[in-house]
């Protein structure tokens, strides 16, 4: 669950149009760059835990998704400024957040952070740890005595670890685990899991409640059911926290 640290306040922008009562189409925001939360396919489409989340959470809620993609570093923007409705991007509930947008209820419970190298003596208070920008998990890097090495992309943070920039990457253990699975023993956790936001919510524009309480029931009855669960359990694996 990656958490944004809000560099600078927006001011929200009020608009209509993710109103489900004046438009049924709702704009979908995401990165389109951390799998598996959200990636584009060889299609060239969004794909992902997200992907099927936000398109069931539209028809529960009688609203039509077009998905829309933007870079991490400019999302919160882009989203207060109104080129799409929603951010439904791995972005974890922090106050920091919540001053500048709102948030549904969760749909990912709070989860794990956690440090990967390729050695397991890796120094990761005092060495170089890379982490995406604009993350809280760049801003705990920053606090921790280590020297934070700031990237766009979580793929970036990780390619340093492996060209020698960094001695390590600190990023959404979720994110981390299929990365280090598929590295063959190149990769490795190091270090104890750090825990880091309130779970993964819906970012809106303050002004759009009403969009907001409806999210909010679709995202309810996806819990009543175990639907949100069962997409938890197919994206992140049996071991995946899930909702009690």
């Amino acid at each position: 669950m990656k958490n944004l640290i809000v560099a600078a306040a927006a001011l929200a922008v009020t608009t209509g149009a993710a109103l489900a009562d004046a438009h049924s189409v709702v704009r979908m925001g995401t990165e389109g760059a951390y799998p598996p939360y959200n990636f584009l396919n060889d299609a060239g489409e969004v794909d992902g835990f997200e992907r099927e989340v936000g398109d069931e959470l539209c028809a529960r809620a009688e609203l039509t998704c077009e998905w829309v993609t933007n870079e991490w570093d400019s999302i919160i923007p882009n989203l207060t400024s109104g080129n799409y409705d929603t951010i439904i991007a791995g972005m974890s509930i922090t106050d920091e957040r919540d001053e500048v947008i709102d948030f549904t209820q969760n749909y990912f419970p709070p989860a794990a952070s956690a440090y990967v190298a390729m050695d397991e003596g890796a120094d990761l208070s005092g060495g170089v740890v890379a982490a995406q920008t604009n993350t809280i998990q760049a801003g705990h890097v920053a606090e921790s005595g280590a020297t934070l090495l700031e990237f766009a992309t979580y793929d970036e943070t990780v390619a340093a670890v492996r060209n020698g920039e960094a001695d390590a990457v600190f990023a959404d253990k979720d994110a981390l685990a299929p990365t280090v699975e598929e590295s063959g023993g190149e990769l490795m956790f190091v270090g104890d899991d750090v825990p880091l936001g309130g779970g993964i919510g819906l970012g809106l524009r303050e002004s759009d409640s009403e969009l907001r309480e409806k999210f909010d029931a679709a995202i309810q009855s996806m819990k009543d059911d175990g639907t949100l669960n069962e997409l938890i359990v197919k994206w992140f694996g049996e071991d995946a926290k899930t909702f009690d």
